[in-house]
């Protein structure tokens, strides 16, 4: 293979890499319906993205740590608990606000009270309670 050959290799190769990578960041930019995207994770931190489509609830869960929430495209998220009470959370697009570990044996569902999506990029603290 010659000098010339191999550099049209590795183009094409970062061509075609470029390529995928458009189509996941299109992807999560045009989803469907709600997601979670993990980033990163270590002992000390666990990162994702979600986006939380209108109308589309994430189903119920918990948080046992506390965690850091930026709003990359913001909105009214209700918080709904398991018995129905609710917390509004007004997210501006840019801001980053703190939220605490969820009180023991409680589990919430978080809506989007929008009609647009809401995305948040989500810093999660592993070892604070």
């Amino acid at each position: 293979m010659t000098a010339l050959t191999g550099h049209r290799v590795a183009i094409a190769t970062l061509g075609s890499l470029l390529l995928a990578a458009a189509g996941v960041i299109y992807s999560q930019q045009t989803a469907t319906q709600t997601q979670r995207f993990p980033q990163f994770e270590n002992e000390d931190v666990k990162v994702w993205k979600s986006i939380v489509l209108p109308n589309q609830p994430l189903t119920m869960h918990r948080h046992d740590h506390l965690r850091v929430i930026i709003a990359l495209k913001g909105g009214t998220m209700k918080i709904v608990d398991q018995n129905g009470a609710e917390e509004q959370h007004i997210w501006e697009t840019g801001k980053a606000y703190w939220l605490p570990a969820n009180p023991p044996g409680t589990k919430h569902a978080d809506v989007n009270a929008g009609d647009q999506p809401i995305e948040v990029m989500v810093v999660e603290l592993e070892k604070e309670k």
